[in-house]
C-alpha cells in the first residue's frame, strides 16, 4: 500500500454534528487527519471542508464515498498535490532579544519571506504562509533559538481544474 498525500474537498450544508460524523469515518479506518479547515465556499449557504490525509488512493476513494453518504454532504472530491494550489499559514512566537542579538534570526526572516506581525518587549511574532515543507523548514531553522509558541493552520486549497460542483449548484439555485 503506497501512501500519498491527498486533499479531500467536501461541499456540504454546515449542520451541527457533521464534522463529528466525517471524522468518525477516518477513525473507523485508523487514518489520521493531518490537516482540517472548514470555511464558506464560493457557493452561498455551502461550506467547504478541506481535509488532508496521508494514505493510499484506494483508501481515499473509499473515504470519499463514505463521506458522500452523509445527508448534508452535497459532493466530495479528492486530489493529489499536483491537481491543486494550496497553502498553509503559521505563527511563531520568539523571544524579542533574539531579534536584535542574533543576526541569524534576521536572515531566517528574510530567507523565508516571513513577516513580523508584532514586536513587544518580551517577544515578537512571525507569520509564514506557504507549503507545508516551507513552514517545516522555518520551524527547523528557528528551533535552536527557542520557539515560545507555534501554531499552524489547516491547508487551504483550490483545484486547478474547474470544480463541477460550482456549475451544478449555480444551475440548481437558478431554477
Amino acid at each position: 500500500m503506497k501512501k500519498e498525500w491527498f486533499t479531500i474537498s467536501v461541499y456540504a450544508e454546515n449542520n451541527v454534528g457533521l464534522l463529528n460524523r466525517i471524522s468518525g469515518i477516518f477513525l473507523k479506518r485508523h487514518i489520521n487527519i493531518e490537516s482540517l479547515n472548514v470555511s464558506k465556499s464560493e457557493i452561498e449557504h455551502v461550506s467547504k471542508f478541506t481535509i488532508v490525509v496521508n494514505t493510499s488512493k484506494d483508501w481515499t476513494q473509499k473515504i470519499v464515498q463514505q463521506i458522500e453518504k452523509q445527508i448534508e454532504v452535497i459532493k466530495a472530491y479528492y486530489h493529489d498535490d499536483d491537481e491543486i494550489i494550496y497553502q498553509e499559514s503559521a505563527l511563531f512566537k520568539v523571544a524579542s532579544n533574539l531579534l536584535f542579538d542574533e543576526r541569524q534570526i534576521q536572515n531566517i526572516i528574510k530567507d523565508s519571506n516571513s513577516q513580523i506581525v508584532t514586536v513587544s518587549r518580551d517577544f515578537f511574532v512571525l507569520a509564514k504562509s506557504g507549503r507545508r515543507h516551507e513552514i517545516d523548514e522555518m520551524h527547523e531553522a528557528l528551533l535552536p533559538y527557542g520557539i515560545m509558541q507555534f501554531v499552524r493552520s489547516g491547508r487551504i486549497a483550490v483545484s486547478k481544474a474547474e470544480m463541477p460542483i460550482s456549475k451544478l449548484l449555480k444551475n440548481f439555485y437558478q431554477d
